[in-house]
């Protein structure tokens, strides 16, 4: 998912006497063999994951951890792993996660599984750096994501970025992450750009799969930043490990005009966040989804409802295997014709 391949794999390379495959950015191919032994109306996460499973296994693996959870995906394990045994996978699938929550007994018990040396302060310390990595990971993607529809040169930002996980994968301990973080952040303020103050602003919201792994919504983001769009996405792993709760609370208690009960999964952040991007006067919110997300699909008609209350346009963007990139850009261009002329 994205690039948070790079603090899964520094903490498992760190803590387990084991050989960690890095998996293949997702491809077609991906998609194709995800979507080839699944069944029809699951969810797109779980075709994109199987497939991932399934080139890891080509490769060697044969211990697979899944960490996810929150909604229908936190009881996919059992099904993914049972296909791949009649696929004739030899294999063994550990899921971190119980009944949508982290169990930390599991875990351990987990990683004595695949080490039986296993250490679990030595666990703890590089989880504590591999958290600190996310976190900062997060930040910098907030400012490149403001930033980068207005960069002068081009891949002047990806370059960077790419320089900095490298560096990011090397560190020993937090203090040296921490160096390393804000001596990055400065040089990524250093980069030249081009921003109007009156730029163009979206918020991107939605669950939390299709808005966070780049592959599986066509790189929206990229297209976006090439219309000279500051863009807003909430979403990401520190977000979901320390603030999902919080902000479902908030919505709750701050947007009760349109939500009195948990929905599951990210859906009633998503109307927090509906109106907080209303409230602060975004020129347009883009909803993106994958096929068949039930708690998606339950929240946006109360989503509709707070973007009529805010005058604010919407557009929703549905996502599976035989989507049409074309359609897609189609679409994002007219949201974009659109947008800029209710500007003017």
């Amino acid at each position: 998912m994205a690039n948070y391949y790079v603090p899964a794999h520094y903490l498992l390379a760190r803590i387990v006497d084991a050989e960690i495959i890095e998996v293949p950015f997702i491809t077609s191919k991906t998609i194709e063999l995800g979507n080839k032994y699944s069944p029809e109306f699951v969810c797109t996460p779980f075709k994109y994951t199987l497939g991932t499973m399934i080139e890891a296994l080509d490769m060697g693996a044969n211990v697979l951890i899944q960490f996810g959870g929150g909604c229908r995906y936190g009881y996919y394990s059992e099904l993914q792993e049972q296909i791949l045994k009649d696929l004739g996978y030899k294999c063994e699938l550990l899921n971190l996660i119980t009944a949508g929550k982290a169990d930390i007994k599991k875990i351990y018990k987990t990683m004595k599984k695949i080490d039986k040396n296993f250490n679990l302060f030595k666990g703890l310390y590089y989880l504590l750096i591999a958290t600190k990595m996310v976190k900062y990971m997060d930040k910098i993607d907030d400012y490149i994501r403001q930033n980068i529809g207005f960069e002068k040169e081009k891949n002047s930002f990806n370059n960077l970025l790419k320089e900095m996980l490298e560096k990011f994968s090397q560190v020993n301990n937090p203090l040296s992450l921490f160096i390393l973080y804000h001596n990055y952040l400065k040089k990524f303020k250093k980069l030249k750009i081009n921003k109007p103050k009156n730029c163009l602003k979206v918020g991107l919201i939605g669950e939390l799969y299709t808005l966070m792994e780049p592959f599986s919504n066509y790189y929206l983001e990229k297209e976006l930043a090439s219309f000279n769009i500051e863009i807003k996405r909430f979403t990401n792993v520190n977000y979901l490990l320390f603030k999902h709760e919080k902000t479902i609370n908030k919505a709750l208690k701050k947007a009760k005009k349109y939500i009195k009960y948990k929905m599951g999964a990210d859906a009633s952040s998503n109307v927090y966040w509906t109106k907080y991007l209303g409230a602060n006067k975004y020129d347009g919110i883009i909803h993106l989804k994958s096929s068949f997300c039930t708690p998606e699909i339950g929240v946006m008609p109360i989503i509709d409802k707070i973007a009529n209350d805010y005058n604010i346009p919407i557009i929703y963007f549905s996502f599976d295997a035989n989507t049409s990139e074309v359609g897609i850009k189609t679409r994002l261009e007219a949201f974009y014709d659109m947008i800029e002329m209710r500007r003017k």
